[in-house]
């Protein structure tokens, strides 16, 4: 029988759930403060983190296909192995880093001028990402250590590492952005800055837990043999590449379709999009829960493979989504008892609370699909068959951004209805994750 009930897949995942609030609250507060600057840095913030986030989710998308092979390790209880990998996966993404930086401080403004129809929103843009592309070295080492922890379910670790990046994120927003305590007023680029140096603070905390937490008198860095700088394997690259290209590229299509969904936002009007950001603010708040469960999925799943024991994974599924839509149903229950309350946490402005109520009662519902589609997915990569998860992820945001431009552009729909594509990403995502457990040989894949 498998290890995993309802107890111990929610001692893992509320970790990450709590990390995830921690993490949230930084944007809630970053879109809270520079609500109260201007709708063109509220929508500049918009455009400028879904960029970058979609330029980071290539490593994170690494990092995710590097916690499917650790969590398959961890379940086979090859343990010395898993230092290998973690080395390796710090080579790589400290590399790609430099490129990130490169594509986010020279590349960004060619792509940006052609874009994006606003001018002041397109220089405020830029403001950020001149500022934010520095954090991209903090970001992606974070991310090499999330993927171990999360591997191999040590996730309490998540708790103090986000706490400390959202509690230095929020002071400094306050700092830099409205310019107190002595310090020059800057606007957007305040918040970018605070967002370099708080990712700073998490990759040194992780270093400090890394060597020096023990157990039974041996630290986490001796005893899975990571940071021994071991010499370039390329058949160990070749076996993570294997599995994490796909998750690289998967993440990839899926950040920059919702980049290319609020760009055709932005040709709406800068109402729309100041909507259409605090409808993304809130709206990761409310999917914290099920995307902690989408995160932990990969591992359980994996390391249930890695076990022998592909039989239990649809019992192991099956608990995860109960416990997923517990969660989205009450807060879907919540925001639709208490709409103009939630939306007035991000604006005062009467006018922009009005027209974002209709598009909040959309994604409120959108929550109730989540967990189903979501989990379901991600198990498919857990399996190991991540070039499968690419093809599907593919499909679905091909559909759903033509979805979009139809609503937007052909039928001239209000904002809130062009939302009804985020039931439809969710719907196709999910059936199709379905069909593929249904028709697919997954049980014998290998990472």
């Amino acid at each position: 029988m498998s290890s995993y009930s309802y107890k111990n897949i929610w001692k893992i995942t509320y970790p990450i759930i709590l990390g995830y609030m921690a993490q949230n609250l930084v944007y809630v507060v970053d879109t809270a403060f520079l609500g109260r600057v201007s709708e063109v840095a509220l929508g500049a913030a918009a455009i400028a983190g879904l960029y970058y986030m979609a330029v980071f989710m290539l490593g994170m998308g690494f990092g995710t296909g590097t916690q499917i092979i650790i969590a398959r390790r961890y379940g086979e209880g090859e343990y010395a192995s898993i230092g290998k990998v973690m080395d390796h996966t710090f080579y790589f993404l400290l590399c790609f880093a430099v490129i990130i930086f490169l594509l986010l401080k020279y590349v960004s403004p060619l792509i940006f001028d052609e874009l994006l129809s606003s001018k002041d929103v397109n220089l405020a843009t830029m403001e950020y990402l001149d500022y934010r592309a520095f954090g991209i070295f903090f970001a992606f080492i974070n991310v090499g250590f999330r993927a171990f922890y999360v591997g191999i379910g040590n996730t309490r670790v998540l708790i103090w590492s986000t706490s400390i990046m959202a509690i230095v994120n929020i002071i400094l927003d306050y700092v830099l952005i409205f310019g107190h305590w002595g310090f020059p007023e800057m606007g957007i680029a305040g918040a970018a800055i605070a967002s370099v140096i708080s990712e700073g603070f998490t990759t040194a905390y992780f270093l400090w837990y890394s060597i020096k937490k023990s157990k039974a008198g041996i630290s986490l860095k001796k005893q899975y043999a990571f940071f021994t700088y071991p010499k370039i394997d390329r058949k160990q690259f070749k076996s993570m590449f294997n599995t994490s290209l796909p998750v690289m590229f998967q993440n990839f299509i899926s950040l920059w379709g919702w980049f290319l969904f609020y760009l055709i936002i932005e040709g709406m009007g800068e109402r729309p999009l100041a909507v259409s950001n605090i409808i993304r603010s809130i709206y990761l708040i409310l999917m914290i829960p099920g995307i902690a469960f989408y995160s932990v999925t990969y591992s359980l799943v994996s390391s249930t493979m890695g076990k022998k024991q592909p039989e239990q994974i649809k019992p192991l599924l099956k608990r995860i989504i109960g416990l997923g839509f517990t969660f989205s149903f009450f807060l879907a229950i919540l925001i639709m008892l208490f709409p103009r309350e939630v939306v007035s946490i991000y604006t005062n402005n009467t006018d922009l609370i009005n027209a974002t109520i209709p598009t909040l009662n959309i994604i409120a519902l959108a929550l109730l699909i989540l967990p189903f589609s979501m989990i379901t997915f991600a198990a498919v990569s857990g399996t190991g068959n991540t070039r499968a998860s690419l093809y599907l992820e593919i499909a679905t945001v091909i559909i759903y951004l033509l979805c979009t431009h139809w609503f937007a552009n052909i039928l001239k729909w209000e904002v809130h209805q062009v939302w009804y594509t985020e039931w439809i990403y969710l719907i196709i995502i999910g059936l199709l994750s379905y069909i593929f457990f249904k028709t697919a040989n997954w049980k014998g894949a290998k990472v």
